[in-house]
């Protein structure tokens, strides 16, 4: 017996997609996260930040993820302190598509963080979709975490067949919570996996730079067998100096190497170091 009618179930909302192809002539890449810089707040390493975009500009074959608190947006009802900002919003948001504009060609994916949330919660304004809006990349935003689909280089699936790109699946968020203790920030990047099935998941928020695997058995379900893979973790640093409303909360100093991954071009394999 039928209990519910099909044409009144309503749709499953989806999860934002991204899909991007490069060039199948690459023989790999290496994608560099920005996230928490902190663009504002008098600790930013604003040196350390053009440093690392003035690489993925000159590097042919680097890219960039951009996964929230991209901005400090300190607000006088948020934790951050407002007296302190070195920068107004206004200007810390044209400083933002300054910074990026050189490497808007090469942005994956851009997640807005809870510093920027925090306009949002209060007025209704989008800050990073601002931002996108202004570097052509709004097909390229998300508010809240993003799948991304990744086309590189090109391999032969059998001897039988054509070459074809490789697909790498990301899922990217900027994320929230954590605790204050490694044991919980790990468990935070680890439960990425309970979400969605994909090959990297990349994470922010925490200040805690990392990188760990797990084995995955997946399911091909139009084939009928099942294929073990390695998944991947990385968790994004802060580019804070010590100080501010990190110290006076006794929060650990955030260590200023962010992991770096490294995809093939020519067989499937994702990698990544600090």
């Amino acid at each position: 017996m039928l209990l519910v009618n099909p044409n009144k179930l309503k749709e499953v909302p989806s999860m934002k997609v991204i899909k991007v192809t490069l060039p199948r002539t690459l023989p790999g890449i290496e994608i560099r996260v920005f996230s928490d810089l902190h663009i504002g707040d008098k600790h930013c390493n604003l040196e350390l930040i053009k440093e690392e975009i003035d690489y993925v500009k000159n590097t042919p074959n680097c890219y960039a993820i951009l996964n929230g608190d991209i901005l400090n947006n300190a607000t006088k009802t948020s934790i951050s302190d407002s007296y302190a900002e070195l920068l107004s919003p206004m200007e810390q948001i044209a400083l933002y598509v300054e910074l990026f504009t050189p490497i808007k060609d090469k942005i994956l994916v851009l997640t807005q963080g809870n510093h920027e949330n925090r306009t949002y919660n209060k007025e209704g304004v989008d800050l990073t979709e601002v931002v996108a809006a202004q570097l052509g990349l709004k097909d390229r935003y998300s508010k809240t975490g993003a799948v991304l689909f990744l086309k590189v280089g090109e391999h032969k699936l059998t001897t039988n067949t054509k070459r074809v790109p490789i697909v790498y699946s990301f899922y990217i968020i900027h994320g929230s919570g954590g605790g204050r203790k490694e044991g919980a920030k790990a468990i935070r990047l680890a439960d990425m996996a309970s979400i969605v099935d994909c090959d990297i998941y990349v994470h922010g928020h925490t200040h805690l730079p990392m990188v760990m695997r797990e084995g995955f058995y997946r399911t091909d379900m139009s084939n009928g067998v099942v294929k073990y893979v390695d998944k991947l973790f990385v968790n994004g640093s802060a580019r804070l100096e010590y100080g501010g409303y990190g110290e006076a909360g006794e929060f650990k100093p955030s260590s200023l190497r962010c992991p770096t991954l490294y995809l093939s071009g020519t067989h499937k394999l994702a990698t990544a170091e600090l």
